[in-house]
């Protein structure tokens, strides 16, 4: 029996893959990729790749096995139909019998349109009959802290949120609670809401790269249209960009701020605080 990852080159597979590696054997790792090539150093450390494409169902064919735990990541492409991607997985598990098939959505107060894709991959899931958890994360660090060059240049972070908070933790954070899913016991038919320990605002995301770098960095309020037109003018497709600012009409509602603890609970630790997250980004 497997554990196996989808999308496991990806950047969430990827820390998955890594802390699976410190509780299990190589052997029982299964990484789904869509590149064996980009899998090639974890192959390297004895994980077994499987190349399969969300996109091709016919490759998920014999992937998984009875007994298997999988991961569903669930896809990034905003431009094809990823309920229907995420449907093929869950079929080839349903048909391979596996002991449990753990999917990471979004937060379940989340209603932006990003949210639509995983609230009907979930009622896929849940109408399969198959053993899952719902691993609903919500927002990473990184999507900020991997993007620090405008803001430097600018001086300024610029977002539609409003005073909104926002309780973001690590990705490496959210890898964590879905190893200790595919490890652990007792996570069937489980519905996990995971967030950052503490919420912040982006007046205080501003502030604290101010102060780690010794220059005035504020925080400059948007429109969503505005803030559309700016993230498509920076080179993000159009949807894309309007499913990014759409979120932050969310996160002005307050629908980024999850108060479950359920993060912390299943990793057995605090998360990890923005100022860390972005003292590592201005290192890098």
């Amino acid at each position: 029996m497997s554990i196996v990852v989808t999308g496991a080159t990806g950047q969430l597979g990827r820390h998955v893959v890594a802390q699976l590696l410190e509780k299990v054997p190589a052997e029982r790792i299964t990484a789904v990729v869509r590149d064996a090539a980009k899998g090639a150093d974890l192959a390297a450390r004895g994980v077994r790749l499987a190349v399969a494409d969300y996109n091709a169902p016919e490759t998920l064919d014999g992937l998984f096995a009875a007994g298997d735990k999988v991961l569903l990541i669930s896809g990034s492409e905003v431009d094809k139909d990823r309920v229907a991607q995420h449907t093929a997985v869950i079929d080839a598990a349903k048909a391979a019998g596996v002991a449990l098939l753990a999917y990471t959505s979004a937060p379940g107060t989340l209603t932006a349109a990003l949210a639509d894709a995983h609230r009907a991959t979930e009622k896929v899931l849940l109408a399969s009959g198959l053993p899952y958890t719902l691993l609903r994360n919500g927002w990473y660090h990184e999507n900020y802290t991997e993007h620090l060059a405008p803001v430097l240049e600018h001086g300024a972070v610029v977002q539609a949120a409003g005073d909104g908070r926002v309780s973001s933790a690590a990705r490496a954070d959210y890898a964590a609670a879905a190893v200790a899913v595919l490890t652990g016991e007792g996570h069937e038919n489980a519905t996990y809401e995971l967030g950052g320990d503490e919420a912040w605002s982006f007046t205080e995301y501003a502030a604290e790269l101010s102060r780690q770098t010794g220059r005035e960095i504020a925080y400059r309020q948007v429109s969503v249209a505005d803030l559309t037109g700016i993230l498509t003018g920076a080179g993000l497709p159009a949807p894309l960009a309007g499913i990014l600012a759409g979120v932050d009409a969310s996160i002005a509602e307050g629908e980024l701020v999850i108060s479950s603890g359920d993060l912390s609970r299943l990793i057995g630790r605090p998360t990890t605080p923005l100022a860390e997250a972005v003292t590592a980004a201005l290192k890098s």
